[in-house]
């Protein structure tokens, strides 16, 4: 049984959930999903521009799992530009 995840620290409550190519309509596109803590070390790290150390702090989660998050979003990003795909942005509960 694995343990329990402990909760993020998200500070970002997004304005649009969904972005996608122009002139393709949603329903033809496959769409990648980014969960809010993905965006938020984005945001943290990316926009904000802080050290990966100052962002996992930010978010109270440990450097090393800071690191795994702000590589899967990255991944996920990069997949939707270059494969022409939508992103889904999850929406909070």
């Amino acid at each position: 049984m694995p343990r329990p995840r402990n909760r993020r620290r998200i500070r970002i409550n997004p304005n649009s959930y969904y972005y996608k190519p122009r002139g393709i309509p949603l329903r033809d596109l496959e769409e990648i999903e980014i969960t809010l803590e993905e965006l938020e070390a984005l945001r943290l790290k990316d926009h904000l521009q802080l050290d990966q150390k100052d962002a996992a702090e930010k978010m109270q989660v440990s450097q090393p799992t800071f690191h795994r998050i702000i590589k899967n979003a990255r991944q996920k990003l990069a997949s939707a530009v270059v494969e022409g795909k939508a992103i889904k942005i999850e929406k909070k509960d």
